[in-house]
């Protein structure tokens, strides 16, 4: 079974990796026959070697690290606000009615519009970056917290009240496994406007990470150090995606959802179900 698992994996590996190897390749082969235009679309021969000489120089890890560290910081204060609230929204109707219209009127402001009053609040440096990180975070996980718990469906709460749940234990038995998928969503989905702005903030005068090195890139006209900082904010975002659905999956063991099952029926062994003993 553990063999047949990881040779599932690595065929959902090998297909994810599919189309983007065949379009790398035809387009390598496009540019050196001529076809394609390799001046301002470096090959991803060109790319690769320019990421070698980076990752060989150090200065690729050194942008790296300072970008997932302004991430991880506004991930996190984002993440932590947009629960809280959305929490409180959701499970009181007094709070939403005091809280959410102001909150809505804030989240159709276009969130770059706060980075004037960052850099005059905070400065260029580190705090505004975080600052604007947290608020392209703060509303996805908002309104997907606060949209699980208010389309909780009412019949599991009777039926928890039946078994005469204390509160703490209908939470923890009941409301929480109905959420969490929704909430998972919620926070993928913050993570991804993160690694969004993240870019925003890191060209707002950084001397250090993968959008300054995008920048920088422009700057020298060098497209090939552009496409390079872009494939390092992909691998980093998947790496980071990957590493929130695992963080979360021993928590939905308990899902029977349509696409598990279909992992479970391409995990099990093939052939016909054992006979019942007699």
């Amino acid at each position: 079974m553990k063999k047949r698992a990881n040779s599932l994996l690595s065929t959902r590996l090998a297909t994810g990796l599919a189309i983007p190897l065949t379009a790398a390749i035809l387009y390598e082969a496009g540019a050196r026959l001529g076809i394609f235009e390799a001046r301002l679309l470096p090959p991803p021969s060109r790319i690769a070697a320019t990421l070698w000489a980076l990752a060989a120089s150090g200065e690729l890890w050194a942008h790296i690290a300072a970008t997932m560290l302004r991430l991880a910081a506004g991930f996190g204060i984002g993440a932590l606000a947009g629960i809280m609230l959305g929490a409180l929204t959701g499970a009181s109707q007094t709070a939403s009615r005091l809280l959410d219209p102001t909150i809505q009127a804030l989240r159709a402001i276009p969130s770059l519009a706060w980075v004037p009053l960052f850099i005059l609040w905070l400065g260029i440096f580190e705090a505004s970056k975080v600052a604007l990180i947290a608020v392209g975070v703060f509303f996805p996980v908002y309104l997907g917290v606060m949209a699980a718990i208010t389309n909780i469906d009412r019949k599991i709460i009777e039926v928890g009240r039946a078994f005469r749940l204390s509160p703490l234990a209908l939470t923890r038995r009941v409301l929480l496994p109905a959420v969490l998928p929704d909430c998972v969503v919620a926070l993928r989905s913050g993570l991804g406007l993160g690694f969004m702005f993240v870019v925003a903030a890191e060209l707002m005068g950084a001397s250090e990470g993968l959008g300054f090195l995008l920048l920088d890139g422009q700057q020298l006209g060098k497209p090939d150090q552009i496409l390079a900082a872009i494939f390092a904010f992909a691998v980093a975002g998947k790496i980071c995606d990957g590493a929130l659905v695992a963080a979360f999956r021993p928590l939905l063991r308990w899902q029977d959802s349509f696409a598990q099952s279909l992992t479970r029926s391409a995990a099990a062994p093939l052939g016909p179900p054992p006979l019942p003993a007699h």
